[in-house]
């Protein structure tokens, strides 16, 4: 016979796994009884449990459907924005009679525009998984290394010239994608080196050295290569979303579309590993193969929009937290939420790097890392001191 206690934690345990696998808990005054059987304290029992006390909550569906409805009426709104301003401001209603008008937007500006849509909407995407997976706010792509191996990887590809292309692949892909697979993995090794468990500040201490690291590699190369693939390098290093035309948009969505699908399969499993690795497993998530499969994606994500647009920092910091604040922690919201609000964001943000110093052009990673610095040392602050309570 189970004592008050358990039996009180094993309902509420009950009570959540209803409202993680339904997407909602039983309505108020429904007064059906149920047995399960649990293994509590290695004994079988069987547990009554009374919907009586449940209380009904929104279904994840339609927190979901709210989400995207919201975030997609931002997302236009943030695109005709991109379309319409610039150092040359061009009005849509005349495209179709002025080539000059028509050849400036669809070779110029509206791959411009798409092309930040999706490195924003990536980066945004893999800083919530990886803060899911790591159970760590301050996680994101750039802050744990993973951009700087990426630009590494990036960068020796440019110093050699492989400029060519392996299977229609950019070689510049396939490097940056190796050197961001490396730094998850070495950044992962590291912050659970101390007998199995992920301390947050081994963490980010192993992401910032990693940063480092590859900030020094990267130096190294540059000073020991050519004066004009240093200066290639050093252009691409400072990020830009410069892109004449569609084909390297496709190039990128053959690699980017499979990565989204991996991560939106797995949020129901981040979902449960946000409260830690134990109460994951205990529910049946396969927490390893989990782990593999959010490393590949991010991996990829990441390399094919360094290798593209540079190391663009803070949007998977920022965005996650906007669309957290605005839509809960649920991760299965809040992926296609960061995805939406990232593209909007690095939009509006590149927006502004083309007119802030018109007919100048800023770089969009000056203008994420001056939003994206304060925002941070904020979070960090915050969570030393709920740490220290």
């Amino acid at each position: 016979m189970l004592t008050p206690a358990p039996q009180a934690k094993t309902k509420r345990l009950l009570r959540r796994l209803n409202a993680d696998f339904r997407g909602k808990a039983p309505l108020r005054n429904k007064r059906s009884k149920r047995s399960e059987v649990m293994e509590i304290n290695g004994a079988e029992a069987h547990v009554i449990v009374d919907n009586r006390r449940m209380v009904h909550r929104a279904p994840v569906g339609g927190r979901l459907r709210l989400a995207l409805a919201a975030l997609m009426v931002v997302l236009v709104i943030a695109f005709l924005i991109g379309l319409s301003v610039g150092y040359q401001p061009l009005d849509l209603a005349a495209i179709k009679s002025d080539p000059i008008a028509s050849a400036v937007f669809f070779r110029l500006r509206l791959p411009r525009v798409l092309m930040a849509g999706l490195v924003g909407a990536s980066l945004a995407m893999v800083g919530a998984a990886l803060q899911a997976l790591f159970r760590n706010p301050l996680a994101d792509p750039f802050t744990l290394g993973v951009s700087g191996g990426a630009s590494l990887g990036a960068s020796i590809a440019i110093a050699f010239g492989l400029g060519l292309n392996l299977a229609g692949v950019p070689l510049i892909f396939v490097a940056a994608f190796a050197g961001g697979a490396m730094s998850v993995l070495l950044v992962y090794r590291l912050a659970r080196s101390g007998g199995g468990i992920m301390l947050p500040g081994a963490l980010l201490l192993a992401g910032v050295v990693l940063n480092l690291c590859a900030s020094a590699g990267v130096l190294v190369i540059q000073y020991l290569t050519s004066y004009g693939r240093a200066l290639q390098i050093l252009r691409w290093l400072i990020g830009s979303l410069d892109v004449v035309g569609f084909d390297l948009l496709w190039k990128m969505l053959i690699f980017l579309f499979p990565a989204w699908l991996v991560l939106v399969a797995q949020a129901r499993d981040l979902h449960l590993l946000a409260t830690g690795e134990e109460p994951a497993a205990s529910l049946g998530v396969n927490v390893r193969r989990t782990e593999r499969m959010v490393f590949l994606a991010a991996s990829l994500i990441v390399g094919v929009t360094v290798s593209v647009g540079g190391a663009i920092g803070f949007v998977g910091l920022i965005v996650p937290h906007a669309a957290r604040l605005l839509f809960g922690q649920d991760v299965r919201v809040l992926l296609p939420a960061s995805f939406l609000l990232g593209a909007a964001f690095l939009i509006l943000a590149d927006t502004l790097a083309r007119v802030a110093i018109s007919p100048g052009e800023l770089p969009v990673g000056a203008i994420t890392a001056l939003l994206g610095g304060p925002v941070f040392l904020l979070l960090l602050r915050r969570q030393q001191r709920y740490s220290a309570m």
